[in-house]
């Protein structure tokens, strides 16, 4: 069985390749953070799609958080103008969307 919110951060990640290779041109320190958010939310639904209780939610609040701090990070590189809003605006709406996903796996 499919999990729809893993299968987001990967597709997430794929849109992400380009926008990563943009920033890092510009901020290396910046690119890499996003890649390790991004990262990190994947890797985060994954464990917690295998816990139960507690342990479970908490990492499912890891996935959340990652998928804002990604978001952040997409938004911050717009701001100092490494990218255009158009070639981060699906980025964005992919992000925003594994957050609300994210979001009701966290119990919120």
């Amino acid at each position: 069985m499919k999990f729809h919110a893993l299968e987001r951060s990967l597709l997430t990640i794929r849109h992400l390749r380009p926008v990563v290779a943009t920033v890092s041109r510009h901020d290396p320190s910046l690119a890499k953070q996003l890649r390790t958010a991004a990262s990190s939310i994947a890797l985060n639904l994954s464990e917690a799609n295998g816990r139960t209780g507690r342990d479970r939610t908490h990492l499912f609040r890891i996935a959340l958080g990652s998928a804002k701090e990604s978001h952040t990070a997409v938004s911050l590189a717009v701001a100092w103008g490494y990218l255009q809003e158009d070639d981060a605006k699906l980025v964005l709406e992919h992000l925003d969307a594994l957050a609300a996903m994210t979001w009701r796996l966290a119990g919120r």
